[in-house]
C-alpha cells in the first residue's frame, strides 16, 4: 500500500494490558482516546497442587509480542501507519512473583500468582517471629498485613525451596520481580542491557516497600531475609523506562507502569479525594483516591500507592479493599464444573431463574482477602434443596460477587467518613448486565 494511502490519525499510544486472565494490547488515539485496536489471548493458569497458581513468565512474554504483532497487522489492514505509535504503557496483575536469570534470560521458576496460597506456612513461622503475632505489625511502614497475597512471602518460600533460585542469588545471577519488571526487562533487551526496573504502585505490593520513604526498606528486606542486589529500581508511574528491542515497535519507548488497579483508577480518572472505582476482573479491587495522605484502614482494608505521575510529580495513595474470586467464579463454574461453555452463558442462566432461591455461594478459593485476611477459609455453597438447578448457582455466583463488594464498601465508608455516592466500574464481568444491576440493588448507590 503506498504511503500516500495510510490514514494519518496524529500520535497514537499503546497499551499492554497483562492480567491474570489474559494479556491484550491495544491502541489509541493519544488526542481522542479513540480505541483504534486491540488483541486478546487468554492465558493459562496451572494448578500443581491444591492451593497453588502458576503461570509460565516465558508463555506470558509470548502473549505480549503476539498481541503487540497481531494488534500492529490490524492496524496496516485499517491503513493506519504504526510509526504513529509514540509511546508504550504497561499495566500488570500485582504481587505474581517472577525470579529469573539475568545471564540467560531465563525465569528460575513458575511466576507465583497473587491468588497462591502455598506459603500459608512462611507467612505462620514469620508470624511467630512478630511481637504478639500481629499481622498488622508492618501497616504503618506497607499499608498491608501479613498475608499470602504480597510478594515478599512468595519470593521468601522461593529462595527457601527452589535450589536454581538460591544457587543463582548465590552467584549474582539472579533478579526479582513482578510481571511488569519481567516484562520491561525483556522487552528492553532482556540480557542484552534490558531495564530492571518497576514504579511505585507495583513495589507498594511487596511488603518489602516503604510506601512513605517510597523506597526500599533495608529493615523489611531484613526481615524477610531478602538480598536487596536482587531487587528492580523503582520509578515513577511516567517516565521512559527504556526502548522496545524487537518487534514491530522496536524503538518505541515505553513510558508508562501501573499496576493493574491503579492504572483502573487512573483510567477512570478518580484524581480527586474520595473518588472511587471496582475492577471486576478475575478477582474484584475496590479502590478510593485519598490524596498525598496516605489513610491507614481499621476496617480491614489496604493502604496502597494509586500512582505518581511523573519524577518530580507528587505520590497519591488510595484505600483498597481487595477480594480473590470474582471473574474467577465464573471459570470456575465452566472450566471445574462444567455447567457453561463460555463466560457469557452465565448471565443467561441467571437471567432464566432471576433469583438464587435461597441457595448462597462463598467462594472462598483463596480463603478470604479484605475485610476479613482469613488465609484457611474455604468456599462453600449452601441452601441446597431438590429444587436448586444450575441456574439458581449461576445466580448465586453472581450475588457472591455483589455480596463480597458490598462488605467492602461498608468497610471503606467506614474509614473514610463520608459515604460513596457513586461508583465507577469496569473489567470484563462488567458485561453482564444482571450483575450490574444486581451490584447496583446491593450497594444502593449508581
Amino acid at each position: 500500500m503506498a504511503a500516500s494511502d495510510r490514514v494519518v490519525l496524529g500520535p497514537l499510544v499503546g497499551s499492554i494490558d497483562q492480567g491474570t486472565s489474559s494479556t491484550r494490547f491495544l491502541v489509541f488515539n493519544a488526542k481522542t482516546a479513540e480505541l483504534l485496536s486491540h488483541h486478546q489471548v487468554e492465558i493459562k493458569q496451572k494448578f500443581p497442587k491444591e492451593g497453588w497458581v502458576e503461570q509460565d513468565p516465558k508463555e506470558i512474554l509470548q502473549s505480549v509480542y503476539e498481541c503487540v504483532e497481531k494488534t500492529c497487522e490490524k492496524l496496516n489492514q485499517l491503513s493506519i501507519d504504526i510509526t504513529n505509535i509514540k509511546a508504550v504503557g504497561v499495566s500488570n496483575q500485582r504481587e505474581t512473583t517472577v525470579v529469573w536469570d539475568k545471564t540467560t534470560g531465563e525465569p528460575l521458576y513458575n511466576a507465583i500468582v497473587w491468588l497462591d496460597l502455598r506459603t500459608q506456612p512462611t507467612v505462620e513461622r514469620l508470624l511467630k517471629i512478630i511481637p504478639g503475632q500481629n499481622k498488622s505489625f508492618f501497616k504503618t511502614k506497607t499499608g498491608l498485613p501479613l498475608s499470602t497475597y504480597f510478594s515478599a512471602v512468595k519470593l521468601r518460600w522461593l529462595l527457601d525451596n527452589v535450589e536454581e533460585i538460591k544457587q543463582a542469588v548465590r552467584d549474582g545471577r539472579a533478579m526479582f520481580g513482578t510481571i511488569d519488571s519481567w516484562l520491561i526487562w525483556s522487552l528492553t533487551g532482556g540480557k542484552n542491557g534490558g531495564v530492571h526496573c518497576t514504579d511505585v504502585t507495583n513495589a507498594s505490593r511487596t511488603m518489602l516497600f516503604n510506601i512513605h520513604s517510597l523506597k526500599w526498606d533495608s529493615e523489611l528486606c531484613h526481615f524477610f531475609d531478602v538480598p536487596m542486589e536482587i531487587l528492580p529500581k523503582v520509578r515513577s508511574s511516567s517516565e521512559i523506562y527504556g526502548l522496545m528491542k524487537s518487534g514491530a515497535l522496536t524503538g518505541v519507548p515505553i513510558s508508562g507502569c501501573l499496576g493493574d488497579q491503579s492504572a483502573a483508577l487512573v483510567g477512570q480518572m478518580c484524581f480527586k479525594d474520595g473518588q472511587a472505582k471496582n475492577t471486576y476482573g478475575t478477582g474484584c479491587f475496590l479502590l478510593c483516591n485519598t490524596g498525598q495522605k496516605p489513610v491507614l484502614s481499621e476496617h480491614g482494608l489496604l493502604t496502597t500507592v494509586a500512582y505518581k505521575l511523573g519524577r518530580d510529580k507528587p505520590v497519591c495513595y488510595a484505600l483498597e479493599g481487595s477480594v480473590a474470586i470474582a471473574g474467577a467464579v465464573v471459570r470456575w463454574l465452566r472450566d471445574n464444573l462444567g455447567i457453561v461453555k463460555s463466560s457469557s452463558e452465565v448471565e443467561k442462566l441467571a437471567a432464566e431463574v432471576g433469583t438464587s432461591y435461597g441457595c448462597y455461594f462463598v467462594p472462598a478459593f483463596s480463603g478470604l482477602y479484605a475485610p476479613y485476611w482469613e488465609p484457611s477459609a474455604r468456599g462453600i455453597i449452601c441452601g441446597l434443596t431438590q429444587f436448586t438447578n444450575k441456574n439458581h448457582i449461576a445466580f448465586a455466583a453472581l450475588e457472591a460477587v455483589c455480596f463480597q463488594t458490598r462488605e467492602i464498601l461498608d468497610a471503606m465508608n467506614k474509614d473514610c467518613g463520608i459515604p460513596l455516592s457513586e461508583l465507577q466500574v469496569d473489567g470484563g464481568m462488567t458485561n453482564n448486565k444482571i450483575l450490574m444491576q444486581l451490584q447496583a440493588d446491593i450497594l444502593c448507590i449508581q
